[in-house]
């Protein structure tokens, strides 16, 4: 099921459980999912909200600088892994904080983890990693061609 304001999807369960996708902050998953229990109880469902609670938090970010994937899994090596061949992305984790990033050669970072803070601190510490293994952005093909003329 899908709402339009905020902009969320849910998964609807028989167990009674429905998962909200989508929003863009804390408390628009919380009124997304208030939103959702009213529409069911209007269709006829019995419905309690109860036990709303955020279990995942995704991010994505860009770095000022390009990466090199290779050395930065080599300074890394135990909670590190690049693998090309199955995905363009290395994958750096942290264990105390529960979070998991995604690292891509262009700089940008996909980064999931239980919360707002946790997705931050995460991001604060790989940050210093990265700027080690930074290579220097290329410009765009056109750019250049265009500055020659």
């Amino acid at each position: 099921m899908k709402l339009r304001k905020p902009k969320i999807t849910a998964s609807i369960w028989s167990s009674g459980k429905i998962i909200c996708t989508g929003a863009t902050s804390e408390d628009d998953a919380k009124v997304g999912a208030r939103r959702l229990a009213r529409c069911l109880q209007k269709l006829g469902f019995k419905v309690r909200f109860s036990a709303f609670k955020v279990v995942n938090v995704l991010a994505v970010c860009s770095m000022p600088f390009a990466i090199h994937l290779v050395d930065f899994t080599k300074n890394n090596r135990p909670i590190a892994s690049y693998e090309p061949e199955l995905h363009p992305a290395a994958t750096y984790r942290i264990k105390h904080l529960k979070a998991t990033i995604q690292v891509f050669s262009t700089g940008s970072l996909t980064v999931t983890g239980p919360n707002v803070q946790n997705v931050a601190t995460a991001v604060e510490q790989v940050y210093p990693l990265l700027f080690e293994c930074q290579k220097p952005l290329r410009e765009k093909r056109r750019g250049e061609l265009r500055s020659q003329e």
